[in-house]
Protein backbone atom coordinates (compact mmCIF):
# COMPACT_ATOMS: atom_id res chain seq x y z
CA UNK A 1 0.00 0.00 0.00
CA UNK A 2 2.79 2.46 0.86
CA UNK A 3 4.73 1.84 -2.33
CA UNK A 4 1.58 2.26 -4.42
CA UNK A 5 0.63 5.50 -2.62
CA UNK A 6 4.14 6.91 -3.03
CA UNK A 7 4.30 5.96 -6.70
CA UNK A 8 0.91 7.51 -7.44
CA UNK A 9 1.75 10.74 -5.60
CA UNK A 10 5.09 11.08 -7.37
CA UNK A 11 3.52 10.41 -10.76
CA UNK A 12 0.93 13.12 -10.12
CA UNK A 13 3.81 15.45 -9.30
CA UNK A 14 5.30 14.59 -12.71
CA UNK A 15 8.08 12.35 -11.43
CA UNK A 16 8.56 8.84 -12.74
CA UNK A 17 12.21 7.87 -12.28
CA UNK A 18 12.47 8.34 -8.52
CA UNK A 19 14.20 6.44 -5.76
CA UNK A 20 13.34 6.86 -2.10
CA UNK A 21 13.09 4.80 1.06
CA UNK A 22 10.06 4.35 3.27
CA UNK A 23 10.65 3.18 6.83
CA UNK A 24 7.94 2.30 9.33
CA UNK A 25 9.45 2.42 12.79
CA UNK A 26 8.74 2.65 16.50
CA UNK A 27 8.38 5.85 18.53
CA UNK A 28 11.70 5.48 20.32
CA UNK A 29 13.70 5.28 17.11
CA UNK A 30 11.90 8.27 15.60
CA UNK A 31 12.41 10.27 18.79
CA UNK A 32 16.14 9.47 18.72
CA UNK A 33 16.42 10.50 15.07
CA UNK A 34 14.42 13.65 15.73
CA UNK A 35 16.74 14.51 18.63
CA UNK A 36 19.96 13.68 16.79
CA UNK A 37 19.15 15.32 13.47
CA UNK A 38 16.52 17.99 14.18
CA UNK A 39 17.42 18.92 17.75
CA UNK A 40 13.92 18.04 18.99
CA UNK A 41 13.97 15.47 21.80
CA UNK A 42 10.40 14.30 21.21
CA UNK A 43 8.58 11.75 19.16
CA UNK A 44 7.04 13.00 15.94
CA UNK A 45 4.79 11.23 13.48
CA UNK A 46 7.00 11.47 10.40
CA UNK A 47 10.53 12.52 9.51
CA UNK A 48 11.95 13.20 6.07
CA UNK A 49 15.64 13.09 5.24
CA UNK A 50 16.34 14.65 1.88
CA UNK A 51 19.25 13.67 -0.32
CA UNK A 52 18.77 16.94 -2.19
CA UNK A 53 19.72 19.14 0.77
CA UNK A 54 22.92 19.42 2.75
CA UNK A 55 26.10 17.64 1.74
CA UNK A 56 26.20 16.27 -1.78
CA UNK A 57 26.33 12.51 -2.16
CA UNK A 58 28.04 10.77 -5.01
CA UNK A 59 25.27 9.30 -7.14
CA UNK A 60 25.27 7.28 -10.32
CA UNK A 61 25.04 9.37 -13.47
CA UNK A 62 21.62 8.14 -14.51
CA UNK A 63 18.26 9.85 -14.82
CA UNK A 64 16.94 8.67 -11.45
CA UNK A 65 16.01 11.36 -8.92
CA UNK A 66 17.10 10.18 -5.50
CA UNK A 67 14.86 11.94 -3.00
CA UNK A 68 15.79 10.48 0.37
CA UNK A 69 13.89 8.74 3.12
CA UNK A 70 10.54 9.05 4.88
CA UNK A 71 10.37 7.53 8.37
CA UNK A 72 6.95 6.99 9.95
CA UNK A 73 6.43 6.38 13.67
CA UNK A 74 3.76 3.69 13.51
CA UNK A 75 2.60 3.79 17.17
CA UNK A 76 2.13 7.56 16.86
CA UNK A 77 0.24 7.05 13.59
CA UNK A 78 -2.05 4.56 15.32
CA UNK A 79 -2.79 6.99 18.17
CA UNK A 80 -3.46 9.84 15.75
CA UNK A 81 -5.75 7.64 13.65
CA UNK A 82 -7.78 6.67 16.72
CA UNK A 83 -8.06 10.34 17.79
CA UNK A 84 -9.16 11.39 14.29
CA UNK A 85 -11.56 8.45 13.89
CA UNK A 86 -9.89 7.04 10.79
CA UNK A 87 -8.03 3.86 9.97
CA UNK A 88 -4.33 3.44 10.69
CA UNK A 89 -3.85 2.74 6.99
CA UNK A 90 -5.26 6.16 6.04
CA UNK A 91 -3.17 7.89 8.70
CA UNK A 92 0.03 6.22 7.53
CA UNK A 93 -0.78 7.15 3.91
CA UNK A 94 -1.31 10.75 5.04
CA UNK A 95 2.03 10.79 6.85
CA UNK A 96 3.76 9.27 3.83
CA UNK A 97 2.37 11.96 1.52
CA UNK A 98 3.38 14.63 4.03
CA UNK A 99 6.91 13.22 4.15
CA UNK A 100 7.17 13.01 0.36
CA UNK A 101 6.10 16.63 0.03
CA UNK A 102 8.92 17.60 2.40
CA UNK A 103 11.34 15.67 0.17
CA UNK A 104 9.99 17.63 -2.80
CA UNK A 105 10.77 20.92 -1.05
CA UNK A 106 7.47 21.81 0.59
CA UNK A 107 7.45 23.05 4.17
CA UNK A 108 5.04 24.48 6.71
CA UNK A 109 7.16 26.97 8.61
CA UNK A 110 5.31 30.05 7.33
CA UNK A 111 1.50 30.15 7.27
CA UNK A 112 1.36 30.69 3.50
CA UNK A 113 3.67 27.72 2.92
CA UNK A 114 1.61 25.60 5.32
CA UNK A 115 -1.58 26.39 3.40
CA UNK A 116 0.12 25.54 0.09
CA UNK A 117 1.48 22.27 1.48
CA UNK A 118 -1.84 21.33 3.13
CA UNK A 119 -3.73 21.93 -0.14
CA UNK A 120 -1.25 19.76 -2.06
CA UNK A 121 -1.46 17.08 0.63
CA UNK A 122 -5.26 17.00 0.47
CA UNK A 123 -5.27 16.88 -3.31
CA UNK A 124 -2.84 13.95 -3.39
CA UNK A 125 -4.70 12.09 -0.63
CA UNK A 126 -7.96 12.48 -2.56
CA UNK A 127 -6.41 10.61 -5.50
CA UNK A 128 -5.56 7.66 -3.26
CA UNK A 129 -9.21 7.07 -2.39
CA UNK A 130 -10.31 7.00 -6.03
Amino acid sequence: MLATAAQKALEIEGLSAVEMSIVVSDDETVQRLNRDYAGQDEVTDVLSFSLREGEAFVSPSDEVLRLGEVIIAYPTAQRQAAQAGRSSQKEVAHLLIHGILHLLGYDHIEQEDEQRMRAKEEALLATLTD
